[in-house]
């Protein structure tokens, strides 16, 4: 098998060559001809012999199909790789960012030409700022200045990751990233409590100032392109200081001995004022029933009068008569006493009290 070349081999039109072209120009030799050139050239640089013979283009052709596979082994093996559920992959051609891959079985250029940083963007990382997870103490990270010139033991913890959507800001623009949110946080939780009174931080301001610290350290790490997402921050522990805490502690239990007592007064007064409420407004409708009561017998009394009065203009002597004996049975009904009528005679009428056999008739039963 032969094919012509002119000046140059199968790449350098107009000539034909395997593919098709025909020759331009006179024969120059076939491919076993090209090789034993080759090896002889070689041959005088190797050491021991000018490379002639057949065993030589033996040998040459199995080095250049050992190259042949071993590039494409090469090409094969360093083209794919995965990238875990956990992780997204960081494509590099020539040390330049390409672009990012998701999970899964992905391709990029070999090495040396193309390279892969994988990151965990789904790990949850924390970072103890003023304490360690060993009990430890580090009392250069956790002193801080309250606003009214106190100081505070602050210990909390950042729990962050790296952001999915930005995973090559984390890559590329931050050296070291865990110190650098570490920073970032003792930073801003020093700005924050030197916003606050030590009475407020060590009480009712820690939910704010947990609050508080996350929103500003997102902010400022977003500034930094920093690609980092930070997730919760959390205060373990603030105290006054050890010289004198007991003293802040009977300060604190003070205050909610004072909570305590507002709260008991609260429910004694919540109980108190309904009842009170409660009994004027039946003062108040007895009241307003005795008023209708009085009212109402008053008129009663005056229709009862002028209709008296209307009578006695009428007959004056009956209607004074009647109005004595009114009285009179009135009066003198319920008294225990006899009264004996002599008739204008000395003697008097014999008279049988019946109240008296009643009251013993009565006794009897």
């Amino acid at each position: 098998m032969s094919w012509n070349n002119q000046g140059g081999g199968p790449w350098r039109p107009p000539g034909r060559g395997p593919w098709g072209q025909g020759p331009s120009g006179p024969p120059t030799g076939d491919l076993e001809e090209i090789i034993r050139r080759v090896q002889e050239a070689l041959g005088k640089f190797a050491p021991g012999g000018s490379g002639g013979g057949g065993s030589g283009g033996f040998s040459l052709r199995t080095v250049l199909f050992g190259v042949l596979a071993a590039v494409l082994v090469w090409l094969a093996w360093g083209t794919f790789y995965t990238v875990q559920p956990n992780e997204v992959g960081i494509n590099l051609v020539l040390g330049r960012y390409t672009g990012k891959t998701a999970a899964g079985l992905n391709t990029n250029w070999p090495w040396p030409i193309g390279s892969v940083i994988k990151v965990p963007v789904w790990d949850q990382l924390i970072e103890e700022v003023g304490y360690r997870s060993n009990g430890a103490d580090v009392p250069e990270e956790s002193q801080m200045l309250t606003g009214d010139k106190n100081i505070v033991d602050v210990h909390f913890r950042v729990n962050w990751q790296i952001d999915p959507a930005k995973p090559e800001d984390y890559v590329f623009n931050i050296l070291r990233p865990r110190e650098t949110v570490k920073a970032v946080a003792e930073s801003i939780m020093r700005e924050v409590v030197g916003l606050k009174t030590i009475d407020g931080i060590l009480t009712t301001d820690r939910a704010s100032v947990e609050a508080d610290v996350q929103k500003r350290m997102q902010d400022l790490l977003n500034e930094y392109h920093a690609g980092v997402l930070v997730k919760q921050v959390q205060l373990q522990s603030v105290d006054a200081p050890s010289q004198v805490l007991s003293a802040y502690r009977d300060v604190t239990a003070a205050q909610q001995d004072q909570q305590r007592q507002v709260n008991e007064a609260e429910t004694y007064a919540n109980k108190v004022v309904p009842e009170a409420e409660g009994g004027a407004s039946r003062i108040l409708a007895e009241a307003n029933a005795y008023r209708e009561q009085t009212i109402l017998d008053a008129r009663g009394q005056t229709q009862r009068y002028n209709l008296i009065h209307e009578q006695y203009k009428k007959a004056p002597g009956v209607t004074r008569e009647r109005m004595y004996l009114e009285t009179m049975e009135r009066v003198l009904g319920p008294m225990d006493k006899t009264i004996v009528d002599t008739n204008g005679t000395t003697t008097p009428v014999p008279y049988i009290s019946l109240d008296a056999l009643t009251k013993s008739s009565g006794g009897a039963k």
